[in-house]
C-alpha cells in the first residue's frame, strides 16, 4: 500500500509540474494546446522536436517559451546557407602559450537548443547533427565530448518557401521524436492575441515567465515515464501500426524500428501528462501521426495525387484493430 501511495504522490507532482509549464507557455501563446502537449511530451520522453509552420505562427517563440519554463541553459542557432559544421559543434584552436590545440565548444553545447530555419543549412552542416542528436555526444579530432542532460533540439522550418533551402535527410528526420505542424489560430484566438499584446510585446511577456523544472526534476520525471507500463497487446498494436507503413504500396519508404520505440516512449509521456501510470490505446493513437508523418516517404504517384502523410497514416490505422 505504501508503494502505491508513493507512486500516486509522484504522479501528482509530475502533473503539477506539467500544469506549471502549460501555464508558463500559455501566458504568451494563445491556443496551440496540442503543440504544447507534444513539446512537454518530448521533454519527458527525451526526444527532439521539429516544428513546421508558415512565418508568424510563433514557432520560434514557442521554443523560447519552453526553454524559459526550464531552469537549464538555452542556446539558439540560426541556420543559414553559409553555416559550417564547426560553427555548430565547435572547433580546435591552437593555443600558442601552451603549444597545443584546445577545443572551443560551439552553441550546440547547451541543454535546450533552438535551431531556427533548420532547412536553410547545406547537407554537411545537417550531417553535423547526426551524432549529437542520436548519441548525445560530439566527436571532434578523435575526442568525444558528452552533452549534459537534459539535451533537446527544437528545430523550426518553413514549409512554403523553398528558395535557399535544403531538404532534410531522412536519417536526420528519423532522429526527431515529433514533427509538429503549426497552423493558423482561429479568429477568436487571434483576437485574444491582439488583446494580450495591445499594450505590451511578446518579449516583455516572455520575460515574465518563470522556470518550473530544473535538470534534476527533469531526470526524475523521465525515469518515472520510463517505468510506465504498456501491456503486451499495446506493444503488438504499435508494431502493427509501424509494420503497416512497410507494406503499403503508396509508400516509397516506411518507418524504422526507431519509430516503434518513439511511439512507445511518446505514448508513455502522454499517459503521464494525462495523469496515468499506464498506457491506453488512446495515447498511442494520439501520438502516432506526429511520430510517423516525417518518417515515411510517399511514392511519387501519390504525391502527385495530393495525398498527405497524415491522411495515409490515418487510413492505415483505421484498418488495424484497436486492442481493448
Amino acid at each position: 500500500m505504501d508503494s502505491l501511495f508513493e507512486e500516486r504522490t509522484d504522479m501528482a507532482k509530475l502533473r503539477d509540474a506539467i500544469d506549471g509549464v502549460r501555464r508558463g507557455i500559455g501566458q504568451v501563446i494563445v491556443g496551440q494546446q496540442e503543440m504544447i502537449d507534444f513539446l512537454i511530451a518530448a521533454i519527458l520522453a527525451d526526444g527532439h522536436v521539429l516544428v513546421e509552420g508558415v512565418p508568424g505562427v510563433a514557432k520560434t517563440l514557442s521554443a523560447k517559451l519552453l526553454a524559459q519554463t526550464l531552469d537549464v541553459p538555452f542556446s539558439r542557432i540560426q541556420f543559414t546557407p553559409d553555416l559550417m559544421p564547426g560553427d555548430v559543434l565547435g572547433t580546435s584552436v591552437f593555443n600558442p602559450r601552451d603549444m597545443a590545440f584546445e577545443f572551443k565548444a560551439g552553441p550546440i553545447f547547451s541543454n535546450i537548443i533552438l535551431i531556427d530555419e533548420i532547412n536553410r543549412a547545406p547537407a554537411k552542416t545537417q550531417a553535423a547533427l547526426f551524432e549529437v542528436m542520436e548519441e548525445r555526444q560530439v566527436t571532434i579530432d578523435g575526442h568525444t565530448y558528452a552533452m549534459e542532460p537534459p539535451f533537446m533540439v527544437v528545430a523550426t522550418q518553413n514549409p512554403v518557401e523553398q528558395e535557399g533551402t535544403y531538404r532534410l535527410p531522412e536519417a536526420q528526420l528519423d532522429r526527431f521524436l515529433f514533427k509538429i505542424n503549426m497552423g493558423y489560430p482561429t479568429q477568436q484566438e487571434e483576437v485574444r492575441i491582439l488583446q494580450s499584446q495591445q499594450f505590451s510585446t511578446a518579449s516583455k511577456l516572455l520575460a515574465n515567465v518563470s522556470s518550473v523544472l530544473n535538470a534534476a526534476s527533469i531526470a526524475t520525471y523521465r525515469h518515472m515515464v520510463r517505468q510506465i507500463v504498456a501491456d503486451d497487446k499495446l506493444l503488438e498494436f504499435i508494431a502493427a501500426i509501424v509494420g503497416a507503413t512497410r507494406n503499403n504500396p503508396a509508400l516509397f519508404l516506411g518507418a524504422s524500428p526507431r519509430a516503434s520505440l518513439a511511439i512507445l516512449q511518446a505514448a508513455k509521456a502522454m499517459s503521464a501528462i494525462r495523469g496515468r501510470d499506464f498506457v491506453l490505446p488512446e495515447d498511442i493513437l494520439y501520438v502516432s501521426i506526429p511520430v510517423l508523418r516525417h518518417r515515411i516517404v510517399l511514392s511519387p504517384e501519390k504525391e502527385m495525387e495530393g495525398l498527405t502523410p497524415d491522411e495515409l497514416i490515418r487510413s492505415m490505422i483505421e484498418k488495424i484493430e484497436v486492442p481493448r
